[in-house]
């Protein structure tokens, strides 16, 4: 086996824009005469898509809505993210995602993005960051259904589908990739499609990671690609610049 494929999360590894998320969410809720509780928002949308998370939200204020309306409501918040997203004069990119791309290019590396934010709101953010043209394959909320979020596995499914329809010659099988992701439902996501996984300690603890994803690190700067690359029983690939103090993935998966 060789890694082929990285497939990247979008929000928690990409892009810092939970905060924001979490207050759009709260005032749909408000919309609604609804009360936000940020333990409903921790356990019920963090790694989930946009649509799978609203649908529990109100789910658990005994509001059953239709599709329709639950569209209505995504559209609003789709375009007070664009709005946000216009205020800012720097977009808060995680560090070291340049590099992590620019690596993983240079090696040949497919990159595709498995996520459960609106396709919209992933290519403003990704023409914005001059990334457009990093990822062969988007799978965002608009191509799975609320039921099909993580941490169910058909994201991560549909993602590799597509990159074995974009690149037949490729042959891609789960075991030969990986996915970078910083979320419980992301991880138990990728894992649940066959794929390893390295969990960066962005949105959880360090030590919460450990029984859940296969490497994890703190920064993105640490993630290894030359490492994982023998760890996939290829050669080693020398596109990792050294670092001042390195991580034992080793003992962290212990």
């Amino acid at each position: 086996m060789v890694l082929k494929v990285v497939l990247f999360s979008f929000t928690g590894i990409i892009i810092d824009d939970e905060e924001i998320r979490q207050a759009l969410s709260d005032q749909r809720l408000l919309d609604e005469n609804l009360r936000p509780d940020e333990d409903d928002y921790t356990r019920l949308c963090l790694g989930r898509s946009d649509r799978a998370s609203l649908k529990g939200l109100l789910a658990q204020r005994g509001r059953t809505v239709t599709d329709e309306a639950v569209d209505r409501l995504l559209a609003k918040g789709m375009i007070a993210y664009e709005s946000w997203l216009n205020d800012l004069a720097e977009l808060p990119l995680y560090p070291g995602i340049d590099d992590l791309i620019e690596r993983c290019q240079s090696a040949d590396i497919k990159l595709a993005l498995v996520t459960g934010r609106q396709r919209g709101q992933v290519e403003l953010v990704l023409e914005r960051a001059g990334l457009s043209e990093c990822f062969s394959v988007i799978v965002a909320s608009d191509d799975v259904s609320a039921e099909g979020s993580k941490p169910a596995a058909d994201g991560y499914v549909r993602a590799i589908e597509r990159l074995n329809a974009e690149y037949p010659e490729l042959a891609v099988a789960v075991d030969e990739c990986i996915a970078i992701e910083n979320s419980f439902a992301g991880i138990e996501a990728a894992k649940a499609a066959g794929v390893q996984v390295v969990g960066v300690a962005h949105t959880y603890p360090h030590h919460m990671l450990l029984r859940r994803a296969d490497w994890v690190v703190d920064y993105l700067r640490e993630v290894k690609f030359g490492w994982i690359g023998e760890r996939f029983g290829g050669e080693r690939i020398d596109i990792d610049e050294p670092l001042e103090e390195t991580v034992d993935l080793d003992e962290a998966s212990a």
